[in-house]
C-alpha cells in the first residue's frame, strides 16, 4: 500500500515541487526589481516614485494600489505615460505581490496593509495624497481613508472590492491559505496549473475587452505564481470577506472626496453591491459609470478615468485653500 501511494501521490508532487524550484529561481533570474525599496511595519516594499516638474505645487500625489494576482507594474502601465510630469506619482506592490513581502497575518487584511502603506507615505514625506486603488485595493483604499486622513486627502475606486458579498472565492485561493496544506500545494500545484490557465484567466479579467498587447510580459505576470506570492495573494483574498463585513461598519467616518468608477459589463466585481454600497456610505462620494466596461477600466477607458482624477483633484486642492465642500447630491452619477 506504501509503494503505491509512494508512486501514484509523492513521486508526482515531488516532480512538481522540483519544477517549481527550479521555475521560480529562472522567474527571480529573468525578471529584477527596477524600483525602490523601504522597510517600513515589518514589511519590505517596492516601489516605483516619479517626481513631477514641480508646476503646481499644490497638485496632490497620486498613489497607486494594484489588485488581486497583480503588482504595480499594472498601474504604472495603465497610467504612468499620461500622468508623468503632471502630478508626483507613486505605485507600490502591495505587501507579499511583486517584489514587496510581508508578515503573513500582519498584512493579510485591509487594516494590516493600509498601516503600513501609511508608514510609506510617512517615510516619504507625502501629506497630501489622492489613493487610487483598483479591485481588492479598494478595500485598501478605504482602510488608508479611514487610518490616514491626515495624509489621504482622496480616494479613487477603480471596480472596487468594499462591501460583503454572497458565496466565497474559488476554492483554489482557500486551500492555499491553508496552514500547512495551502503551503505543500502552492509549491507543487499552483505554478504549473496557474501558467497554463493564465491566458484563459487575462481573458475573463478583461472581459468584454482585450487585454493589452504584451500585457503579461509588461505587468510581469509569471511573479504571481511563485509560491510566496501566490499564497500571500490567496491569504487575501480568502480572509478579504470578513475583512470588508467589519470595516464597511466605518465607511460614513471617510469624509475624504472620493471617486467611485465601475464598469456596466464588470461580472469579477458586481458593481450592485460594491460601488452602489460605497455611494451610499460614504458622505462625499460621486459615481463614474462606464458603459460596457469590464473589470480592467483603468485599461480600457484610461483617458475617461483620468479625467475623473484630475477632477477629484481640484476638489482636493479646494478643500485644502479653505473651500469647503458643496454637499453631496442625492444619486450623483456621471455616464459615459
Amino acid at each position: 500500500m506504501f509503494m503505491i501511494f509512494f508512486f501514484v501521490v509523492a513521486t508526482p508532487l515531488f516532480a512538481a515541487f522540483l519544477y517549481t524550484f527550479f521555475r521560480v529561481r529562472e522567474i527571480n533570474r529573468q525578471i529584477r526589481p527596477d524600483g525602490s525599496f523601504a522597510e517600513v511595519g515589518g514589511a519590505r516594499l517596492h516601489y516605483h516614485f516619479y517626481r513631477s516638474d514641480g508646476s503646481d505645487p499644490d497638485a496632490p500625489v497620486l498613489v497607486f494600489l494594484h489588485g488581486a494576482s497583480g503588482n504595480a507594474y499594472d498601474t504604472r502601465l495603465a497610467f504612468l505615460a499620461s500622468l508623468k510630469n503632471k502630478y508626483d506619482l507613486l505605485f507600490i506592490d502591495r505587501p507579499g505581490l511583486g517584489f514587496s513581502t510581508g508578515q503573513g497575518a500582519l498584512h493579510d487584511l485591509p487594516e494590516g496593509q493600509a498601516h503600513v502603506l501609511s508608514l510609506l507615505l510617512e517615510r516619504l514625506e507625502i501629506d497630501n495624497a489622492i489613493v487610487v486603488g483598483h479591485s481588492l485595493a479598494g478595500s485598501v483604499t478605504a482602510a488608508l481613508g479611514l487610518c490616514a486622513p491626515d495624509r489621504v486627502k482622496g480616494l479613487v475606486f477603480l471596480a472596487p472590492v468594499s462591501h460583503e458579498w454572497p458565496g466565497g472565492v474559488n476554492w483554489y485561493y482557500t486551500v492555499a491559505s491553508w496552514p500547512v496544506l495551502g503551503a505543500i500545494f502552492c509549491w507543487t500545484l499552483t505554478l504549473p496549473i496557474g501558467q497554463g490557465q493564465a491566458a484563459k484567466a487575462l481573458t475573463n479579467v478583461f472581459l468584454p475587452d482585450g487585454a493589452p498587447q504584451g500585457y503579461p510580459r509588461e505587468m510581469k505576470l509569471p511573479l504571481l505564481f511563485r509560491p510566496a506570492s501566490f499564497r500571500a495573494n490567496a491569504r487575501q483574498i480568502a480572509f478579504l470577506k470578513r475583512a470588508v463585513i467589519s470595516q464597511s461598519k466605518r465607511y460614513s467616518d471617510i469624509r475624504q472626496p472620493a471617486l467611485v468608477v465601475t464598469g456596466t459589463h464588470d461580472t469579477v466585481v458586481w458593481p450592485s453591491i460594491h460601488c452602489e454600497g460605497l455611494i451610499r456610505d460614504l458622505p462625499n462620494a460621486e459615481l463614474l459609470m462606464l458603459d460596457l466596461a469590464g473589470h480592467m477600466p483603468h485599461h480600457t477607458h484610461t483617458d475617461v478615468i483620468i479625467r475623473g482624477i484630475q477632477r477629484l483633484a481640484k476638489k482636493v486642492e479646494s478643500t485644502d485653500n479653505g473651500t469647503h465642500l458643496a454637499p453631496k447630491a442625492e444619486g450623483s452619477l456621471d455616464r459615459v
